[in-house]
């Protein structure tokens, strides 16, 4: 058995395990490589397009809620792929204050984005189009998808290029703290808590099992 001759070394190596748990945690609550969030609010440029009744609309119209604007095709691969996601995001915290808006640039437009919604059981999302497709160029958008996180004063707060699991928990709770700014101060402290260790008695009982068999293994 190995003995050590100071408790210097039993401390260390605590502090080694502290240090590591609670790295573990937070980067579990990462977003996503591809989720750019912006230092500052940036304008956005002026974009129209229609909604599914055909009337012209702008992000003017969404001015005083968080928007999410994605930008998408029904021929795009990725973009299928990651609506299942959007429809259960909007499903979760669509209200007054959120909406996604899924802007798709289809050629087709209503009728195309229609059949899509009904052969993928989409339930939660409104259907808006750009059959010109400037808004993505207009955007900045690189590919498809892309999308916008667009806060309450209408300015962009950040953006994702490719597809993105939207109904994850890291991402529905920065969507929340988003929703909370300008909104209930109380609401802003429970949608984006400060990021300390759980003080749930069930997260330190592995740690102190684990001192407690330093002290007995290392201690004589």
């Amino acid at each position: 058995m190995i003995h050590f001759g100071s408790k210097h070394h039993l401390a260390w190596l605590v502090a080694a395990i502290v240090v590591v748990i609670p790295a573990e945690l937070s980067a579990e609550q990462e977003l996503p490589a591809n989720f750019i969030v912006h230092d500052r609010p940036k304008p956005i440029a002026t974009i129209s397009f229609e909604n599914w009744q055909g009337r012209v609309q702008n992000l003017a119209n969404f001015r005083g809620k968080v928007v999410l604007l994605n930008i998408w095709a029904t021929w795009c691969a990725s973009c299928r792929y990651e609506m299942p996601s959007l429809d259960d995001l909007q499903g979760t915290l669509g209200n007054p204050d959120f909406e996604v808006v899924p802007l798709s640039i289809d050629r087709g437009g209503v009728d195309v984005v229609t059949k899509f919604y009904a052969d993928i059981s989409v339930r939660h999302l409104a259907i808006y189009t750009d059959t010109s497709g400037k808004a993505l160029r207009e955007l900045g958008a690189v590919g498809l998808p892309t999308t916008l996180v667009i806060d309450r004063a209408g300015q962009e707060i950040g953006r994702i290029v490719g597809p993105a699991q939207w109904d994850a928990p890291e991402i529905v709770n920065f969507l929340k703290s988003a929703i909370a700014t300008q909104s209930d101060p109380a609401a802003i402290a429970q949608a984006n808590p400060a990021p300390v260790p759980p003080s749930d008695p069930e997260w330190s009982r592995p740690l102190m099992r684990v001192v407690r068999w330093l002290r007995e293994t290392f201690i004589r």
